[in-house]
């Protein structure tokens, strides 16, 4: 925590199916003595998203909304514009969870203390006083796996549309309640209640972010705010589900769904994998000031959530998690060494450049022989790529890898490599 600025962290541990242990570590917030307890809220960030897709999987079970219908049909204050969806290949609850609608804006930075902070429908349309694009369809709908935090401004959208509530007593009453999930809250901006137990976010430095933190009314996407403890609780909620053991939330056939992969190593709302027979789910997210990781595997009722108050905290849940995959002798986040190869400064600097993936430009960068990438596939944190080979490379956040391919024009393309190779144009 020292090492890297991170000024507090919070962890729950998940074992034989039940929370074992909930611990805080360090501060509230840099300089004073608040301590963090496992009762602290932090900013989830983009797990968000997974609650989110919980929740509207909720109202497809209850009838309000439909997996495969045209989003259209269910939006009522607002209409998605005409653009590469067409009536073959309409935008619907399915691939809006599972980032593959072709829809823009991968993330949001929120607003800080004194913006003036925009309503949900001047996000979607990109009107001021909204920092971000306008929401749309750039690519056909089905087609390709493409973060999309915009999307899920679609499915807040249409989950109040339908139910005639606001997002956070929707939340609160579907999801929340039923899992016991006591110290959550989709409220934006906070209250002063929360303000009292809240930990402030920190930048790279370890320094108070103005204000504390930023407000995030995309709420699906990034707006919650909750403990280590409650996120296990939904996440035993779903391997419950899974098991066909609860259907507090959702029954176990769309648990099935929830956990299949579709585009992309996600299902609907969750990062997904397996390692050596044993599937998991997962989902990190990063807001200013604020890193958090979920991590549960499927099937075996063992998990951790980690979330912290520091631009940096990623680092910090990584190297937790591994520590927990030790000492719970975990086939998963064991420490792995790999050999680095000699890459020529020339060659790197060949790679450096701006790329195309769908809708979402990706940035590689060389600074002082060290290769560079933002935004992720996975989000906007730049990490290093390290080289396996003269084209090769890996990063040690998680199993991506990457190589560079000579094209037509005597450049390189990037291809981020998985289950379905994807190639980003060179653009710059």
């Amino acid at each position: 925590m020292a090492a890297l600025q991170v000024p507090g962290a919070s962890v729950a541990v998940i074992n034989n199916g039940a929370i074992e242990w909930a611990r805080g570590y360090g501060v509230a917030q840099a300089g004073k003595e608040h301590a963090v307890n496992p009762e602290t809220l932090f900013q989830a960030a983009s797990v968000s998203k997974l609650v989110t897709a919980l929740g509207a999987l909720h109202l497809v079970e209850t009838g309000k909304l439909s997996l495969d219908e045209d989003i259209n049909n269910k939006l009522g204050s607002w209409k998605l514009p005409a653009g590469a969806q067409s009536a073959e290949f309409p935008v619907t609850i399915r691939n809006l969870l599972n980032h593959s609608a072709g829809t823009t804006v991968s993330g949001f930075r929120g607003y800080a203390a004194g913006e003036a902070v925009p309503t949900l429908l001047q996000i979607l349309d990109g009107t001021k006083p909204a920092n971000s694009e306008p929401v749309r369809v750039v690519s056909r709908p089905g087609q390709q796996w493409n973060y999309s935090g915009g999307g899920y401004g679609i499915v807040q959208q249409a989950m109040t549309d339908v139910s005639g509530k606001s997002f956070a007593s929707l939340m609160a009453e579907i999801v929340f309640n039923p899992l016991g999930m006591k110290h959550s809250t989709f409220a934006q901006p906070a209250s002063s209640a929360l303000e009292r137990v809240a930990a402030t976010g920190h930048d790279e430095n370890g320094k108070p972010i103005k204000g504390r933190w930023h407000t995030y009314p995309e709420q699906a996407a990034a707006g919650l705010w909750t403990t280590p403890s409650d996120l296990a609780r939904l996440a035993i909620g779903l391997q419950q589900a899974s098991a066909g053991k609860s259907n507090k939330v959702i029954a176990q056939a769309m648990a099935a769904q929830m956990l299949t992969r579709l585009k992309g190593n996600y299902g609907l709302g969750i990062a997904l994998d397996e390692v050596k027979g044993r599937p998991s789910f997962n989902h990190g997210g990063k807001n200013v000031g604020y890193q958090t990781m979920l991590y549960a595997l499927a099937k075996e009722g063992q998990g951790a959530v980690i979330m912290t108050n520091g631009d940096r905290g990623d680092a910090l849940a990584g190297d937790i998690l591994r520590s927990i995959a030790a000492e719970y002798k975990w086939s998963e986040w064991q420490v792995i060494e790999r050999p680095t190869a000699p890459v020529a400064v020339t060659t790197l600097a060949r790679y450096a450049g701006s790329y195309r993936l769908g809708s979402t430009t990706i940035t590689v960068t060389q600074k002082q022989g060290r290769l560079f990438i933002a935004p992720t596939p996975y989000g906007p944190e730049p990490m290093e790529l390290h080289p396996s080979s003269q084209t090769d490379f890996f990063n040690l956040n998680d199993d991506m890898e990457f190589a560079f391919e000579s094209n037509h024009s005597g450049g390189v393309d990037l291809i981020i490599k998985g289950q379905e190779p994807r190639k980003a144009i060179r653009i710059l």
